[in-house]
């Protein structure tokens, strides 16, 4: 196997790995946990810092090179920014539109990428990020309908921060992957801390054992795979490939609760959008030599 394969492989790892979260946002273990009060985010918090705190945790043992240097700051920013607004248009807009607006980011990560940092560009690499594209813009399009302008800002900011982790993590290739995603997760941690102080909400011994499995195998490991896949492949191929996830979370919740997710119904502009991905991911890798 060649350094790119393994480096697809590693990221459809990671892809697979991400789309568990509805395994854990939808248990009914955290249905104690109020979604809102006041009109403000609950659950959403506490499980972001809860699931930051066991990644970086488990990470701590497979720090090899800890290395501060300044490039480091505009990835934990990114990072940040990023959780911050994706957690505001989750509440501003509807968690279709949170997440599928969130994916438009592989048309800034080819922009930047291809023409800031002179990323190399594949032949297939334009129907890849024109099928995935148009498949999340067909979702968003019958999806947006009404809602809330800022829930949009908030979401399309989402995606250019989630292109900032991208491109950050391709350009710290260098650096240890464990070292980067631990401190991406202790921003994080800090950053919601005072939402848990605040609502003094604390999980019990069967939530504190599941919330170390979501740390672990929904953020921690993916993130360490993402970020050694990326070092071998481009980011808007990383990026192309990441957008299998939206696709499986809906999936995984109906196996394990006979859940259709909210922000998953089975639409039309759902199906053809996720076939148009799929179609874009087929047409970049099947019959490749």
């Amino acid at each position: 196997m060649n350094d790119k394969s393994a480096g697809r492989l590693l990221i459809l790892g990671a892809a697979v790995l991400w789309s568990t979260s509805g395994l854990f946002a939808k248990a009914p273990l955290f249905t104690d946990w109020p979604l809102q009060l006041a009109g403000l985010p609950v659950r959403g918090p506490l499980l972001a810092f809860w699931r930051a705190v066991f990644a970086g945790v488990i990470l701590l043992p497979f720090i090899r090179r800890p290395r501060w240097k300044l490039k480091l700051v505009p990835m934990l920013l990114a990072y940040a920014a990023m959780n911050y607004t994706f957690l505001a248009a989750l509440t501003l807009t509807t968690e279709a539109n949170a997440i599928w607006l969130q994916h438009t980011a592989p048309a800034w990560i080819f922009l930047i990428g291809v023409f800031v940092f002179r990323e190399p560009v594949h032949r297939r690499d334009p129907w890849l990020l024109a099928c995935c594209l148009a498949g999340v813009g067909l979702i968003l399009c019958c999806e947006l309908g009404g809602q809330a302008s800022a829930g949009i800002v908030f979401g399309l900011l989402g995606s250019v921060t989630y292109a900032g982790v991208v491109l950050s993590l391709r350009q710290l290739r260098d650096e240890d992957g464990a070292w980067l995603v631990f401190l991406n997760n202790l921003t994080t941690a800090l950053l919601f801390l005072p939402f848990v102080l605040y609502y003094d909400l604390w999980p019990t011994g069967k939530q504190t054992l599941a919330l170390s499995v979501f740390g672990i195998f929904q953020m921690g490991l993916p993130y360490v795979l993402f970020a050694r896949g990326v070092r071998r492949v481009t980011g808007h191929e990383a990026a192309g490939i990441v957008l299998l996830e939206p696709i499986l979370v809906p999936l995984w919740v109906y196996l394990a609760w006979r859940h259709v997710p909210s922000y998953q119904a089975p639409q039309w502009w759902t199906l053809a959008g996720g076939g148009l991905i799929l179609l874009g991911l087929g047409l970049r890798y099947v019959g490749r030599r």
